[in-house]
Order: C-alpha cells, then structure tokens, then sequence
C-alpha cells in the first residue's frame, strides 16, 4: 500500500509527469495540466490527498514526502519521472532530484517555501487555540493569500480544507510541514540537481514572494525561470493556460 492513492493515466514512450498536491489542496489543483498532458499523449499521475492529511511523521520530512511521491511512481511502473509540484511540493521536487539523479528527469516548481517568513493566511500554526479555520475571515484571509485577482477556488473547495484543518492530526501534520520548510537549505540543494527545471513563479504571490527566487534560480546550471503576470501563488489555477503553455514547452525540450 502507497501513503498516498495517485490518478493515472498511462501512455507509451514518454517518461511520467507526477504531480503532487500541496499542503492544504488535493490533486484537484491540478486539473487543467493534468488533461492538458493526458491530451497530448504523456503519461500522467497525480496525488490525491493533501499533504497535511498525511501522517505527520511524512507530512514533517521533505525526504518522506519525496519517498511517499516515488512510492505511488513505483506502483505503476515508473522508471524516468518529471515531477511538477507547487508550494511545499517544489521543496520536494529539488530534494528528489538530487537524491534520484538517475529516476528525475526533470522537475517544474511554482510557489516553493524556504526563502521568506511564514505567509499569512489566517492561522497560527505554533499555537493551536488561535486557528479557527472557518468563517468569513479564514476564507477571505486564505484566498488573498493565494490569489492575486479573482478567487477561483469556490465555497466547496474552502470549506473542504477547514473541514480538514478542525481535525487534531491534520493540525499537527500542517505545523510539522511548515516547520520542515523553516530549516530545509534549499540553496544547497539546488546545487545537487543535475537535471532541467523550470520555475514558473506569479508575479504576485504572497504566499511565497517571487523576489528571493528570482535571486537564487540563476545562480544554478539547467534552470529556467518564468513569471506569470498578474498571478498570486498557483499559476496552474489562476493562470492555467499561460501555464500549461510554459509546461508543453518545457516537456517537449527536455523530455519529449
């Protein structure tokens, strides 16, 4: 048994795209690349559970996080993976790279933590008694956070993760995250992939400012960078076909 259950959509000839799913949102993040690619004829998988509704023991390690990942690749045959991830998920991708240099063909990373403080979206993670992750304020709060224009993520996709982050062990599994994300050096381990990586950031994200990546990205060999205008944190929700366009590309060039 995987620690998590995945999509798949299987197809000949090219190496698998996994996406994983971020802290809060399931696999449903990442609809649109998901078909886009299964379009095209890449064989695809996807995570389904968000990673705070992991064992905090895997939710905590960005090394377990990375093994949980390869276990769902391993269960249906995988061999050469590219793997695509936003937030927590881009430290992830930059780990497993360097640790499976052999397996990672390439990786595409938005929204990566690491670089700046704790982002603000209506809750304490050090002090439990002060998150309330229902109402108006948690909404508005997680949604500015996330997006820089529209919300695109509708009431049922919000109360879903307060309903998950009420829950005891999805509290401890989300603080145990984030704390991985305050001392994983992620200069360091840039400097152990080997393979091609995009770095698709919104101009806008608050969550995890462009700026510091900006900086950091071209200092190692192999890298891209793309910004996303008038985007905020998940340019693969709010701009999903300027993304999958910058995706296309890429996958063509170093994988196809």
């Amino acid at each position: 048994m995987t620690t998590f259950t995945a999509e798949h959509r299987p197809a000949a000839g090219k190496p698998l795209v996994a996406f994983m799913s971020a802290l809060f949102a399931g696999g449903w993040i990442w609809d649109r690349p998901f078909a886009a690619l299964a379009e095209r004829g890449w064989p695809v998988l996807r995570t389904n559970e968000p990673i705070c509704a992991l064992d905090s023991r895997v939710a905590g390690s960005i090394e377990r996080l990375g093994d949980a990942l390869m276990e769902s690749c391993d269960a249906v045959g995988a061999d050469r993976v590219v793997i695509c991830a936003n937030s927590l998920g881009g430290l992830v991708a930059i780990d497993l790279a360097g640790r499976h240099p052999d397996r990672i063909g390439a990786i595409v990373v938005s929204g990566a933590p690491g670089l700046t403080p704790d982002p603000d979206v209506g809750l304490n993670i050090d002090r439990r008694a002060d998150v309330r992750p229902t109402g108006p304020e948690f909404r508005d709060r997680m949604l500015a956070a996330l997006f820089h224009g529209t919300p695109l993520f509708g009431d049922e996709q919000v109360e879903e993760v307060g309903r998950l982050l009420q829950t005891g062990p999805a509290m401890v599994a989300m603080a145990r995250s984030i704390r991985a994300t305050r001392t994983y050096k992620v200069d360091p381990a840039m400097d152990k992939v080997a393979c091609p990586s995009l770095y698709v950031w919104g101009r806008h994200d608050r969550m995890t400012p462009i700026d510091p990546w900006l900086e950091i990205v071209p200092r190692h060999a192999g890298t891209e960078f793309v910004t996303v205008e008038d985007c905020g944190h998940i340019p693969m929700v709010e701009a999903a076909e300027e993304y999958n366009a910058h995706l296309l590309r890429f996958l063509d060039r170093v994988a196809g």
